[in-house]
């Protein structure tokens, strides 16, 4: 599809650039091959529509869906958790919305970092891509300990030193060699975890009508306050009205940290093969997953288990290793069901993988992105003959050698530290993302470019960028609210939950300090005019071909 129309003042410009495409220097050249796939950024497209649909997938669902939501539904109830689900999924749908529309338009490498740079301040796009760096490199140590973890399901003899050097080298080998070998390996992980989010969704359902070895038709009953003390909306550190409420702000934090998947979408942009198609029918897809795996997940949650059954408390209290904690394993051992714990636990292994490996691919491409903005060294961007940024990858993996603290008990816990840092990086990466797109709107509006010409124009906006900007820049600020309660005042608490609200402005401060850099007019933005340029010829030539 060809780009709309741009600004008088810069068609000549453009014109000019496509007539002299052949003396750019080699790195800005489209290049082809036998399959058709571009060189752009240096990096290669190669990623299909089946991989953009599973790498979302990836980097979404994760053990937080399927044993870390136990904890939110002792402290909630299933009414509280399932409501709080839906409401914050209506949020990153609105955040969904925003990617979609400016990234299907503009398919380049680390797009809303770059987009926060153009459409708003070079300062903000320095803010914003080390936020996500640092949050996305963060939680790969974590994930390869929650890897041992979950093996100890079975047994604990394998050394935890030889459990993370397994870890490291694969996913080495899936994201130095070529990027199609990554979209190729999260396709299949990522399938492994949709095969556990609908087997569990089915699970509930059969045995909640009387498909269980106990012919316990138990349907809605742990919703029923007559059965379950206090169900369907529990009571949490205070009593009546404000406990409940309490309890239900609890599952809305949780869901806040758990529902994710239009930005991992956006980070294959780069590397999308026909992006132009591929990507729109990407986000359109993210409405489905939410509806299906958080909404309903959540849902099932609250059916299978009661929110204060002894054993799901216990193994929560008792950090049970895997799925042992999960309120569907605890579940399926009422129901006197033995083997598919361990097929849960199989699953779980591979989620927490596939996780790891997105957060790879997503940091290392958000570093990438930096370096081509100039705001990192110039030498990561250079990239491998098979378009793999070999120096971010590189970076990337050496942070991630921080699981081996786990060796040492204290160090582990330091490590659970980092993680509790970054926490709430990822709300204010979503409101960074919504306010760039209001940015991107008022462009549009005050150069004259119509919406309708875009190769995707999302529904209710600029409404969903505002309501977006609204919920996830409160909820940063909401995380970490019990530590102002009376009695539970805590420093370390404290700095865990608002110490990168911190951060990011004094990123930001320092870039316009010291680059001395200016807010962006919409009326003279730019819009990556010679980008669209390199993926309007790319995909000609896809149609010729």
């Amino acid at each position: 599809m060809k780009s709309p129309s741009i600004r008088e003042d810069t068609i000549n410009d453009v014109k000019s650039e496509k007539s002299n495409i052949s003396q750019l220097r080699v790195e800005e050249v489209p290049v082809t091959d036998s399959s058709s796939t571009l060189r752009f950024d240096k990096t290669s497209r190669k990623l299909k529509n089946r991989h953009i649909q599973l790498i979302g997938i990836g980097g979404t669902i994760g053990t937080a869906l399927f044993v870390q939501i136990g904890s939110s539904l002792t402290r909630g109830g299933p009414g509280s958790l399932f409501l709080a689900f839906c409401i914050w999924c209506t949020f990153i749908l609105a955040v969904n919305n925003c990617l979609a529309e400016m990234v299907s338009w503009i398919p380049i490498s680390s797009p809303f970092v770059r987009f926060s740079d153009r459409f708003v301040d070079p300062a903000l796009g320095f803010a914003a891509g080390v936020n996500f760096f640092v949050f996305e490199a963060i939680l790969i140590p974590f994930e390869i300990t929650a890897f041992g973890v979950v093996l100890k399901f079975w047994t604990d003899t394998i050394p935890i030193v030889a459990v993370v050097f397994f870890v490291l080298v694969s996913y080495s080998l899936l994201n130095i060699f070529a990027v199609r070998y990554y979209g190729e390996s999260e396709f299949w992980l990522a399938a492994g975890k949709v095969l556990l989010a609908v087997g569990l969704i089915i699970f509930t359902f059969v045995t909640m009508v009387g498909g269980n070895p106990l012919r316990d038709v138990y349907g809605f009953r742990n919703f029923d306050s007559s059965v379950v003390d206090g169900a369907p909306f529990a009571e949490y550190i205070e009593e009546g009205n404000v406990g409940r409420f309490v309890g239900f702000l609890a599952c809305l934090i949780q869901a806040s940290f758990t529902i994710a998947g239009p930005e991992y979408v956006s980070m294959t942009a780069g590397e999308a093969s026909n992006p132009r198609e591929n990507l729109p029918r990407a986000f359109n897809a993210v409405f489905y997953r939410l509806t299906a795996f958080f909404v309903l997940g959540s849902l099932c949650v609250g059916i299978v288990v009661p929110y204060n059954s002894e054993e799901l408390l216990n193994a929560i209290s008792g950090a049970h290793p895997g799925a042992g904690a999960s309120p569907y394993v605890i579940a399926m051992g009422r129901l006197g069901i033995p083997v598919l714990p361990h097929i849960v636990n199989a699953l779980i292994l591979t989620s927490v993988f596939s996780a790891g490996n997105s957060y790879v691919f997503c940091a290392s491409r958000t570093l990438f992105g930096l370096a081509l903005e100039g705001k990192m060294p110039r030498f990561l961007t250079r990239c491998t003959k098979t378009g793999v940024p070999i120096y971010c990858v590189g970076v990337t993996l050496a942070i991630a050698l921080l699981a081996f603290l786990q060796v040492s008990t204290n160090a582990a816990i330091v490590l659970q530290w980092f993680v509790n840092l970054v926490t709430a990086s990822q709300l204010l990466n979503f409101a960074i993302i919504s306010f760039t797109y209001i940015r991107f709107h008022q462009g549009l509006k005050a150069q004259g470019i119509s919406r309708d010409t875009l190769p995707h124009k999302s529904f209710w906006q600029p409404f969903c960028g505002y309501y977006a900007l609204a919920g996830t820049f409160t909820m940063a600020f909401v995380g970490g609210y019990t530590v102002f309660l009376p009695g539970r005042w805590n420093v370390p608490d404290f700095l865990f939950s608002y110490t990168m609200i911190g951060v990011v402005p004094a990123l930001f401060i320092f870039w316009k300090i010291r680059h001395k850099t200016e807010w962006r007019n919409p009326a003279t933005m730019t819009f990556f005019e010679h980008e669209r340029m390199i993926v309007d010829q790319y995909e000609e030539e896809l149609k010729c071909s």
